[in-house]
């Protein structure tokens, strides 16, 4: 029997967990701090959520089955249609504009690199209800606080923003061919993965005419907002929705990590504004995140027409960059105390000083059978506690026992009604 987890798919020890916990953790109170509401849903969906005519890589990446009644369903490979398919079902009964979060396991059926697993945990932020480019702002500055705590200045971190819209506008100012629009940026997600000569390949396998396809790449050549705005003018919405954002974003403190990319795209359908992405500066891994404006997807579904805003980032690439920073957090055990006992005897008092501490908010590992002193701090020092406390046949009948600072060294006699205080005022001296 292979006892290796699935290709592209990963198992969590303890020590992963600590990480992953830190990571999560920092998601989970950058959102709260931004008055996100957390919310959750099945990791199984049907599969016709996620089909869409756009010639999308995630349709053919999607881990798909049919249950035991023929249900056609699949594994989730993105959250965006599951949070629409909640937000239609509360219909007018939501209030809006909704911000919403969660951290959710995705599964997508690709090729395996670093910091491309076949599953990986992504949180997302979504704003719905709101059409102004405050909402970008609002996750965006939510989803950048999260890249300071982590340790990620502007030096190491870029998010590149451009806009559907725009890039529709100044193609068509050159008479691009609009109906390969949807063709055009599902070739150009690919910019930066695969060389111009492979995505004017691409292009051609769409029928795109080589003149179309030189317009296409005359817009690329375009690296700032002044360049694009002698073609779309001062009047364009969307680049006006940029500059409004940029400007936000210089107030929240953020300015700093943004550059204009009119390339940027992002690879679905839905996206109807304003995209962005962020990779590290020196080119190592893929996107660290992303996400954009997406009006029309909750339509698309069946639901009322609502405007949309929202943000995926993932763990794996995340990890990948903190551990090249060196940022990643030191491994700490959340033991406070060991309680042992050397003798049946003194189990039921071990039992007892445990109960009490662990009452009391100290995290106690407690000894399951008798044991000598020297197995008992092999094991305080393998797990990391702090703190031993050690009860003998002679303190037993004392209700005490011996309680040492592994730190330290300092040990002394307590009782074991004492014993949580004693602990707690040490612990908040460490």
């Amino acid at each position: 029997m292979n006892l290796e987890p699935p290709r592209g798919m990963r198992d969590f020890f303890p020590e992963d967990m600590i990480i992953r916990n830190w990571i999560f953790d920092i998601w989970r109170k950058c959102a709260e701090r931004s008055a996100f509401q957390q919310y959750d849903v099945c990791v199984v969906e049907n599969r016709e959520l996620f089909i869409r005519k756009a010639g999308e890589e995630v349709v053919d990446q999607i881990y798909a089955f049919e249950d035991k009644s023929n249900r056609e369903l699949a594994l989730r490979p993105e959250m965006t249609p599951s949070l629409a398919r909640l937000i239609i079902s509360k219909g007018r009964a939501l209030p809006l504009p909704a911000k919403w979060f969660g951290i959710f396991q995705c599964f997508r059926y690709e090729r395996t690199v670093r910091g491309r697993k076949r599953e990986h945990y992504q949180w997302n932020l979504d704003i719905v209800g709101e059409k102004e480019v405050s909402a970008e702002a609002e996750v965006l500055r939510t989803c950048l606080s999260s890249i300071e705590a982590f340790g990620l200045s502007s030096d190491i971190v870029k998010v590149r923003i451009g806009s559907r819209q725009l890039l529709q506008e100044l193609l068509e100012k050159l008479s691009f061919n609009q109906n390969h629009f949807m063709d055009a940026c599902m070739v150009l997600d690919k910019k930066g993965k695969v060389s111009d000569d492979v995505l004017k390949d691409l292009l051609v396998e769409k029928d795109v005419s080589t003149e179309d396809i030189d317009k296409l790449f005359k817009v690329l050549e375009i690296n700032s907002i002044e360049d694009a705005e002698k073609i779309v003018g001062d009047s364009s919405t969307a680049l006006n929705d940029i500059i409004r954002l940029l400007t936000l974003m210089d107030a929240s403190g953020f300015k700093d990590y943004f550059v204009f990319d009119v390339a940027v795209i992002r690879g679905l359908a839905y996206y109807t504004g304003i995209v962005f992405e962020a990779f590290d500066v020196k080119g190592r891994h893929r996107a660290i995140f992303g996400g954009g404006r997406y009006d029309k997807l909750l339509e698309s579904l069946g639901g009322e027409s609502q405007p949309c805003v929202g943000l995926g980032f993932g763990d794996v690439v995340i990890y990948e960059l903190l551990k090249d920073e060196n940022l990643l957090p030191v491994e700490k055990s959340s033991v406070d105390l060991m309680i042992a006992y050397m003798d049946e005897s003194s189990e039921l008092l071990a039992v007892k000083a445990a109960s009490l501490c662990r009452k009391n908010g100290i995290n106690v590992s407690l000894g399951l059978q008798s044991q000598k002193p020297k197995k008992i701090f092999t094991n305080a020092n393998k797990i990391g506690s702090k703190f031993v406390f050690l009860i003998g046949s002679k303190e037993a009948e004392l209700n005490s026992g011996n309680l040492k600072d592994l730190n330290s060294g300092d040990q002394e006699v307590i009782l074991v009604t004492d014993l949580s205080q004693k602990v707690k005022e040490s612990l908040e001296k460490q």
